[in-house]
């Protein structure tokens, strides 16, 4: 007896949860509820349950993959121990952020929207070329124009920079008075 062939369009019954792995895995970002739902064609409510099968068949043990919850999306990330075993496949092509990077992004992140010139005023040197840097990597954006003499351009995250820290939302930031507290407890030089 021959099988009978579905047309296309036509789903199994199993066929939302392959749909939802499916677009995951080919995605470069993290996908939204919404847009999985939509694609697959079921609601948000039933999405969130494949999502959750497969958030514990891509998180159990011997997986090199996880599903992780980032940035008010999904993705699909390699394990962090498989690094070493990826770094042989693919030399990185990016260097890592440099210190006066790392310190003008927090400063972008803990303060934001913020202009150069506050950027400036805090670090006590000029940071144009660190912000062009971050801007190229996505990590910080123009997000508007403060009031006032000049108009100066306002900056912030993006998205970009959540996927790039594993975050979901900013809330997810430590304090900046641990940082104080940290400060303040530390051994003098």
């Amino acid at each position: 007896m021959e099988k009978e062939v579905q047309p296309v369009g036509v789903l199994f019954a199993d066929e939302p949860r392959a749909v939802i792995e499916c677009l995951l895995f080919v995605a470069n970002e993290p996908l939204d509820l919404g847009t999985l739902s939509e694609i697959a064609g079921i609601t948000k409510s039933d999405a969130r349950i494949l999502l959750q099968q497969l958030e514990e068949l891509y998180n159990g043990e011997g997986r090199g993959i996880r599903l992780v919850e980032v940035a008010g999306g999904f993705q699909l990330i390699t394990r962090p121990e498989m690094a070493p075993y990826i770094e042989k496949l693919y030399k990185p092509h990016t260097a890592a952020l440099s210190h006066a990077a790392l310190e003008t992004l927090a400063i972008v992140t803990y303060r934001q929207p913020i202009t150069r010139a506050e950027i400036e005023q805090i670090r006590g040197v000029k940071v144009e070329g660190v912000l062009t840097t971050l801007m190229e990597r996505k990590l910080i954006r123009e997000v508007g124009r403060k009031e006032g003499p000049g108009r100066p351009i306002l900056y912030g995250t993006t998205k970009e920079f959540l996927t790039y820290f594993g975050l979901k939302d900013l809330k997810e930031l430590p304090d900046l008075a641990t940082f104080q507290s940290n400060k303040d407890n530390a051994p003098e030089e």
